[in-house]
């Protein structure tokens, strides 16, 4: 069977509650969505589509191939079914090896135990068949294999990804508290952005939020910052099909944009770093970058987006100053931005109460392992606006 050609079940993974947003990915792409979990969707498609996906999707993770779901109630089944599949048209014996997983089950306590004993599995079917066994270790610089093990159906992946998607590996310098560019695509999804007119982020830090505004506009894939991927280590794999997936995503980068993307940090140093990281990505001539107070940020002309991500307080900051800030954000957005659509992200929903505007739509996300609300407000100018105190769940 030859699995560059051969339709099977791939799960792309990503950060918990992108997976909305990833179905979303998918389905422009025209794959199927099988199923849709808390991290991650379920589709069909052969390895050469792993190529597109991983170059494609801005939300994803990783993105797994599977090869087998067995049944199996203890580690030496899973060993035993493991070494009974075919390695050596899989992987070179030549190719460096790394087995990663997830495993609930009654009979493993030590996730480092049974990832050895898939290595195990692999290197011996190597070792009998070829002769050669790969070196193996932790570092995602070939093939990897991964172990999904929950009740008593194990089931094992390629590893088409390595290293994670998340990050778009543009960003060299991400900043104090930076957002996961996957992060940020998903909620730059969720504003529905498109290009389609201005785009302003007071508070930028890093530039992560408007480096991806101009990627999305610019209709740039991440993929094109990153060379590095496991599937490039797997038997069979042809290097002008890679290629010819990036040459034609390069021909889909538009050369400029219709509006104004601009970021703005009263830190000289946070804008320092955001120009570094948007040349890095290709983009920073589309971006007008300013080093002032929010409240002095530029304003084109309505309709455009204002996207805030405030500090929340957990790690950066003391409360009582960033209620200030909130109530700030939130006259600034009164006063100043009539006829926008205004977001706020935070992690702090007390302090999401200070803007001092009820929200038309909260949507739910996780930064790292905090509960996070991206927070829409429509601007009205006249009677139509809003002040009321928001009540966020």
């Amino acid at each position: 069977m030859n699995l560059w050609t051969t339709p099977h079940k791939i799960v792309v993974t990503c950060l918990k509650r992108l997976s909305p947003f990833l179905e979303e990915e998918l389905r422009a792409l025209a794959f199927p969505v099988t199923r849709t979990f808390s991290n991650g969707v379920e589709t069909t498609g052969t390895l050469t589509d792993c190529i597109r996906l991983n170059l494609e999707l801005r939300c994803a993770s990783q993105v797994l191939y599977s090869l087998k779901a067995f049944k199996a109630e203890h580690p030496g089944q899973v060993y035993d079914q493991l070494k009974g599949i075919s390695w050596e048209s899989v992987i070179e014996p030549s190719t460096y090896l790394t087995v990663t997983g997830s495993v609930t089950h009654p009979t493993v306590n030590n996730s480092m135990f049974i990832n050895m004993k898939v290595k195990d599995a692999v290197v011996d079917r190597l070792r009998a068949k070829t002769g050669q066994r790969p070196d193996s270790g932790p570092d995602l610089k070939g093939a990897v294999v991964n172990l999904y093990w929950k009740e008593d159906i194990p089931e094992v992946f390629l590893d088409t990804s390595g290293e994670t998607l998340a990050k778009h590996g543009y960003r060299l310098h991400p900043g104090r508290a930076p957002m996961m560019e996957a992060l940020a695509s998903a909620t730059l999804m969720a504003a529905q952005w498109k290009g389609d007119m201005p785009f302003v982020n007071p508070m930028c830090g890093s530039g992560t939020l408007a480096i991806e505004a101009a990627l999305m506009a610019t209709g740039r894939a991440p993929g094109l910052y990153r060379d590095q991927y496991a599937f490039r280590h797997i038997k069979g794999y042809r290097e002008e099909d890679y290629r010819a997936v990036r040459e034609k995503l390069s021909q889909r980068v538009l050369p400029k944009l219709p509006h104004r993307i601009i970021a703005s940090d009263i830190s000289e140093g946070s804008i320092k770093q955001a120009r570094f990281n948007a040349r890095q990505a290709g983009v920073e001539e589309f971006i007008e970058f300013e080093v002032c107070d929010f409240a002095e940020t530029s304003l084109p002309q309505p309709p455009a987006i204002i996207f805030f991500n405030p500090e929340y307080g957990e790690r950066l900051g003391e409360l009582q100053e960033l209620e200030k800030t909130y109530e700030r954000v939130g006259d600034f957005m009164k006063q100043k931005c009539a006829g926008y659509t205004g977001y706020v992200f935070t992690g702090n929903l007390d302090l999401a109460k200070k803007v001092g505007l009820k929200p038309q739509r909260r949507i739910e996300f996780f930064s790292a392992k905090l509960d996070c609300r991206l927070l829409k407000y429509e601007l009205y100018s006249g009677s139509k606006r809003v002040n009321d105190q928001a009540v966020v769940s």
